[in-house]
């Protein structure tokens, strides 16, 4: 008797799924564990496996289709394992490719299986798409962009990606209190000490950042004030107050923001948070990211001051019940003593849950934050605190 095999549940509210590239065709015989088709979630791109060896019947879905949980991906012929392979022969194996690759093979209808990778280990690359397509006309795919008649708009696909990010945005909105405090804090001690220990890190292959930093802060201060740490279960009539600093990072990854998560951040040294940071935003922009990496932030930093904005409000990563915002760094005259120097100003723009935080709290938070990153000393000097103590 075949076996159907359905889109799985791969947790965190999963609702439905992008085929992003198949791996087998009718025919092909797979072992339990092989890799059967790409998908693309909102928050993953995941290769899911063959759950039992045997032939394929049937598959469900093109490149291109939106398949709920629950909907059949494959049919399988377990008794077919071990009869002769049909036309195909084995499944074809995951290509390795840059993700630039693989997007613009799937815009140009190249067959990216077809294509001989130059980079390490035969990784295909952008050349190497470009070069193999060379005089062929690109296949029209229905995934990509596509101009009226007119020309005079252009329709572009709503990635998995995107809708999630409508969603969610739309659903902290509407679900909690919004209020922002903005701040602006002296960072002159915390530049030289960047400046001395950047080269260091550098020989070790981290990258020292000014979000290191910022992590380990709100992380300690969260230990202060865990009403910041918390979040509200209404179903339940009930506060949940969280005892681990799960620090989550927005990051500006080529499909769309992805928020990976640095776990107990209190508990790690600037280098490991600088480490882990690098290795995040690294999967994060090559959409490698794995469920357990997005899971239980429980306060959320977003850097928009790379990119060159000062002041903004952020909208909260709901149900957490605070986000903090990090501007440009700007050279500003200011007094120190009664002598006018030349400082290095950071914004600083905290948006929380008013139904959670109340102004005072959100305030006195927002000092310690600034008290650790004006004296970044201060964050190995502290006597070790328990946020269960407060």
């Amino acid at each position: 008797m075949n076996y159907t095999f359905h889109f799985p549940d791969l947790g965190e509210g999963l609702e439905e799924g992008t085929i992003l590239e198949w791996y087998v065709k009718e025919g092909d015989r797979v072992k339990g564990g092989d890799p059967l088709v790409q998908m693309e979630t909102d928050k993953v791109v995941a290769d899911i496996p063959s759950p039992k060896s045997g032939t394929i019947v049937a598959r469900y879905g093109k490149v291109g289709d939106v398949i709920q949980v629950g909907a059949p991906l494959v049919e399988i012929d377990p008794e077919g394992a071990s009869s002769p392979a049909k036309e195909g022969g084995e499944p074809q194996r995951k290509v390795l490719a840059t993700p630039v690759a693989r997007a613009l093979a799937k815009e140009m209808g190249v067959d990216i299986h077809e294509v001989q990778g130059s980079g390490p280990s035969g990784r295909v690359k952008k050349e190497d798409i470009l070069q193999f397509s060379t005089g062929r006309e690109p296949e029209p795919v229905r995934t990509t962009a596509e101009k009226s008649s007119s020309e005079d708009v252009t329709y572009l696909p709503l990635t998995q990606i995107r809708k999630t990010i409508a969603r969610n945005m739309l659903h902290a909105k509407h679900h909690a209190a919004h209020m922002s405090v903005f701040e602006e804090v002296e960072i002159s001690s915390l530049k030289a000490v960047i400046a001395k220990y950047k080269p260091l890190y550098a020989e070790r292959g981290v990258k020292l950042t000014y979000l290191s930093f910022l992590v380990k802060a709100v992380a300690q201060a969260l230990k202060h004030f865990p009403q910041l740490n918390s979040q509200i279960d209404e179903e339940n009539n009930r506060m949940i107050v969280r005892h681990r600093q799960h620090i989550a990072i927005a990051v500006d990854a080529p499909e769309g923001l992805v928020v990976p998560v640095i776990r107990d951040g209190d508990q790690l040294s600037v280098f490991h948070i600088a480490q882990q940071i690098g290795e995040l935003v690294s999967k994060a922009r090559a959409r490698t990211l794995t469920l357990q990496e997005l899971k239980e932030g429980s306060f959320s930093i977003t850097s928009f001051g790379s990119i060159g904005g000062i002041f903004a409000t952020p909208v909260i990563n709901y149900p957490q019940a605070g986000i903090l915002g990090i501007g440009r760094i700007m050279k500003k005259p200011i007094v120190k003593g009664d002598v006018i120097v030349i400082g290095h100003i950071m914004p600083l723009s905290l948006t929380v849950d008013h139904r959670i935080v109340d102004g005072g709290e959100a305030t006195r938070f927002l000092t310690k934050v600034m008290e650790y990153l004006a004296d970044p000393v201060s964050l190995i000097m502290e006597e070790p605190i328990s946020s269960r103590e407060i």
